[in-house]
């Protein structure tokens, strides 16, 4: 979901602290998956729209980021309102629209946007090395660190790999149907890409060890916090605690 391309720029939010954003995107999120007021998503959104002034960004490359993951939540609002007991608004045969499970779904499809949108803009406008450092910084699980940088790092290159493999299959004839053949060769392209991807993580551990890895990463550089890293902090600190207020 996240384009290191975004990180690339010179906005207030690029040149803000990460420790900062880090911990105002993981504080928003909370607060905006905990409400239960529809006026608090409101209020939520004023602020995501303030993000996207300061990060100076173009809307459309955030918002194609956001919709990768609507494909999942789209699924889920379309859904929810046929199965969620309430009031029933509208009957097709077996299905009932209700009022709380239409309600209900347009809670999940704000909030979920709304937090994918939010940890785009600050996120995003760091390098995930950078976002990796500051997570170092606030004494976040150094395996855990490890884990995120290296499989936010390695998973373009899985991606890769399958552009790949899906060229060779093509360039064989395959044309995907609903049979046994088809199934069985996307069940190679898996195993092969699994395969592909353990013989690429051993060698680059072996690589790593090589080098003088021993399960942690140094850091020589430290960040310092500067007068507008404590404005942005102090603003949203208020305006969290405002929603916090509205939220329940």
């Amino acid at each position: 979901m996240f384009e290191e391309s975004l990180a690339e720029g010179r906005s207030f939010l690029h040149q803000l602290d990460p420790r900062v954003k880090v911990v105002v995107a993981f504080s928003y999120a909370i607060i905006v998956a905990l409400s239960s007021h529809l006026l608090s998503l409101i209020w939520a959104g004023l602020f995501v729209g303030f993000l996207f002034v300061l990060a100076q960004l173009e809307p459309r490359r955030v918002l194609r980021q956001v919709l990768v993951a609507n494909y999942f939540i789209l699924l889920l609002v379309i859904v929810l309102p046929f199965t969620y007991p309430g009031k029933v608004l509208y009957s097709v045969g077996p299905l009932s629209l209700t009022k709380e499970g239409a309600i209900y779904a347009l809670h999940i499809f704000l909030k979920s946007n709304l937090i994918l949108t939010c940890l785009v803009l600050l996120l995003s406008t760091s390098s995930v090395f950078t976002i990796a450092h500051a997570l170092h910084h606030l004494h976040v699980s150094e395996k855990l660190v490890q884990l995120i940088f290296f499989s936010f790092r390695y998973v373009h290159v899985i991606h890769r790999e399958y552009q790949k493999l899906m060229a060779a299959i093509k360039l064989r004839g395959f044309v995907p149907r609903t049979n046994l053949h088809t199934y069985k060769t996307y069940a190679y392209l898996v195993s092969s890409l699994l395969i592909k991807s353990y013989d690429r993580s051993e060698r680059v551990y072996k690589a790593m060890l090589c080098r003088g890895f021993k399960g942690v990463f140094p850091t020589y550089k430290h960040f310092k916090m500067q007068r507008k890293d404590k404005l942005f902090a102090l603003g949203a600190a208020f305006y969290l605690i405002f929603l916090i207020l509205w939220a329940f």
